[in-house]
């Protein structure tokens, strides 16, 4: 059979080409019909604005699934040999189009990488032609990669616990911020949890930022048993997890706007906080409810204006006097960073007062 024509998408004016448009990428539910290659690129475009918003001369890792979202499909962990169907980008793509920009940052290797850096709508709408659903933006500008100006607090359920506990936990988190004279903006993360973001002033590093979350994370501990810190999962019980850890180097959170690939074609969605605390079900924000509602006004289009001090949240990790928590597997290890070893596999003195294993 001949081929499909590939179809053009209207992309803020500029003309975008999408291969395969009737590639079906999400199948049809109970509630939703199914979706197209094309249809994720137009769903892209109609967010315009919002999503530009969240991307916008951002360092962007793509999570592309170009074989759709379809039962045993699975996602690449980046173990060595691995075989997967979707996969992140973190470098730009080949074959981009001259209108692409790209921003160099550094992971916590040392290696480098030049990753899409969006500065129009075009350049996501050509990622969906590309297969990604997902955008992963760095939480800096091009302008300056080693400051952040985003401070990202992940609230993750863990087993025993369900999205109405996310709800309510934000409901206490809110209640810090404006106890801290923080403002931070909430959106559903497309799956069970729940992200707020805190735009910040760009003079600290990514450890000071990450800080900042960890205080945060234990102050939000003693305002609500529900909650913890632990990142060992066999300390954490059926409570919310604070992820600080979303806030090192090269990690990063699914954007406002972005698909997830999860049956329905959810959207991580921009919240008021007044909203939020009525949401029952984050499902019932997708593909074909959310480009109403950001033609009707995003509830996230005053986070520009917003520049907070993470100081007070600084002083709150200071305060604990809990010192510092360990950093995911696969970075360097760090100054006063306690062992990587689960609690329950520990030998005391196998480890030293500075979190080194002792050899021999």
């Amino acid at each position: 059979m001949p081929k499909p024509a590939a179809a053009e998408v209207d992309a803020g004016g500029r003309l975008v080409r999408v291969s395969s448009p009737d590639r079906v990428i999400y199948q049809a539910t109970d509630t939703t019909p199914e979706v197209t290659k094309l249809m994720v690129a137009q769903y892209f475009a109609s967010v315009d604005d919002g999503l530009m918003r969240a991307l916008r001369d951002r360092p962007t890792a793509l999570e592309r699934w170009p074989k759709g979202v379809l039962p045993g499909l699975k996602l690449s962990t980046g173990k060595p040999g691995e075989k997967a169907d979707a996969f992140y980008q973190k470098r730009v793509p080949m074959g981009a189009p001259d209108y692409l920009e790209s921003a160099r940052v550094t992971f916590p290797s040392g290696r480098t990488a030049d990753e899409v850096c969006p500065t129009e709508i075009a350049v996501p709408v050509w990622c969906a032609h590309m297969g990604t659903l997902t955008f992963h933006p760095w939480p800096v500008r091009r302008d300056d990669v080693d400051r952040p100006d985003e401070l990202r607090i992940d609230l993750d359920p863990q087993p025993g616990t369900t999205f109405a506990d996310a709800v309510r936990v934000a409901g206490v988190a809110k209640e810090l911020l404006d106890d801290l004279g923080l403002v931070g903006f909430p959106k559903t993360s497309g799956n069970r949890g729940i992200h707020i973001y805190l735009r910040i002033e760009p003079r600290w590093d990514f450890v000071d930022v990450r800080h900042a979350a960890i205080g945060f994370g234990r102050a939000l501990e003693q305002r609500d048993d529900g909650v913890t810190t632990a990142w060992w999962k066999e300390e954490r019980g059926a409570r919310m997890f604070v992820d600080f850890n979303q806030n090192c180097r090269d990690r990063t959170i699914a954007s406002a706007y972005s698909l997830r690939p999860k049956p329905g074609a959810p959207v991580s969605t921009p919240m008021t906080w007044e909203e939020l605390a009525g949401v029952t079900d984050p499902a019932d924000y997708n593909l074909f409810t959310v480009p109403a509602r950001v033609a009707a006004g995003d509830p996230w289009a005053r986070i520009d204006d917003v520049a907070n001090s993470i100081q007070p949240l600084l002083d709150l990790y200071e305060e604990s006097g809990l010192g510092e928590m360990p950093y995911p597997p696969d970075h360097p290890k760090m100054p006063g960073e306690p062992p990587r070893v689960q609690p329950s596999k520990k030998v005391a003195e196998h480890w030293d007062d500075q979190g080194n294993r002792i050899e021999g």
